[in-house]
């Protein structure tokens, strides 16, 4: 199953894998606010670089981990970056301070500018550190360890259960879509050489017994947890909740320092020593941009 998905449905061997849930998702929280609060590219390729390294310290299967970043290039790098540029041209200047324009249409209305592509290249790196960061979080943890770890933060077990529960069908709904797939395809119905309207709509078809299964399974499991008393108590343990061990206390160091560099860096150049301009630009003079480092 753990070469299908990205999701892991069992534990791991490595370190990273062997912290507990709680650790896991306040590391992911710590890892979120300071992606969100910085657009200095020096600071979101720092945490690129050590969400890459942990995920592959995890050995990992690379297959679908490339696939979903082949898929935000093209959606992001790609389609964004060509939306950038022709609906806000003006985007270098305005986010970096300087212009320096290398071509332009005969109006004038649609130009490019060094500072523009840097621009468009910082906000789609933004958003694959972002990417980088859920990928080492997905990787790390099981739905159980997620619930657990939610839950160790104060959030109500039932919202907790509802989200475990919902990792957990991702398997099940993928095994009912083959199971389906190979039922048409014996009753031959032709998916694999047809044109692409075709190819949507036999797939479409699908969507209805998918759905019946689905729903089918939801009313199991809820009378499931109706029988066992599910709701009745203020609290519940989990299967997967385990006692903070050495590697989680070292940690929940290294994760309190990430909040105390977030908590400083917003405080200090966001608000007390804030830039001119929100993007930093390596060939953008000091003066200009606002940035003294």
């Amino acid at each position: 199953m753990n070469n299908r998905f990205v999701i892991n449905y069992a534990p791991g061997s490595t370190p990273i894998h062997k912290l507990n849930g709680a650790t896991k998702v306040v590391g992911f929280i710590a890892l979120t606010v300071a992606i969100i609060a910085t657009f200095d590219f020096r600071v979101m390729l720092g945490i690129f670089l050590f969400c890459m390294a942990c995920i592959a310290s995890m050995k990992p299967n690379w297959k679908p981990i490339a696939f979903m970043f082949a898929f935000l290039f093209v959606m992001n790098g790609i389609i964004g970056s060509l939306l950038v540029l022709i609906v806000s041209p003006g985007s270098g200047l305005t986010k970096t301070g300087m212009e320096q324009i290398f071509w332009s249409t005969a109006s004038g209305r649609f130009y490019l500018s060094w500072e523009l592509l840097w621009y468009a290249f910082a906000m789609f790196f933004k958003r694959v550190a972002s990417l980088a960061s859920a990928v080492l979080f997905v990787l790390s943890i099981t739905p159980s360890e997620l619930a657990a770890g939610l839950n160790a933060i104060h959030v109500p077990y039932k919202v907790c259960t509802i989200v475990s529960l919902a990792f957990r069908t991702i398997p099940d709904i993928a095994r009912d879509f083959t199971d389906i797939k190979n039922s048409m395809q014996m009753r031959g119905v032709e998916l694999e050489h047809v044109s692409l309207g075709k190819k949507l709509k036999q797939y479409i078809m699908m969507l209805v017994p998918l759905l019946m299964s689905s729903f089918a399974k939801v009313e199991n499991i809820s009378n499931s947890m109706d029988l066992r008393s599910f709701g009745k108590c203020k609290g519940r343990t989990w299967y997967s909740e385990n006692p903070p061990a050495k590697g989680d206390y070292i940690a929940r160091g290294v994760i309190a320092l990430i909040f105390a560099w977030c908590v400083f860096y917003i405080v200090f150049f966001r608000n007390i020593h804030a830039p001119i301009h929100d993007f930093w630009c390596p060939w953008v003079p000091k003066e200009i941009s606002g940035y003294w480092f």
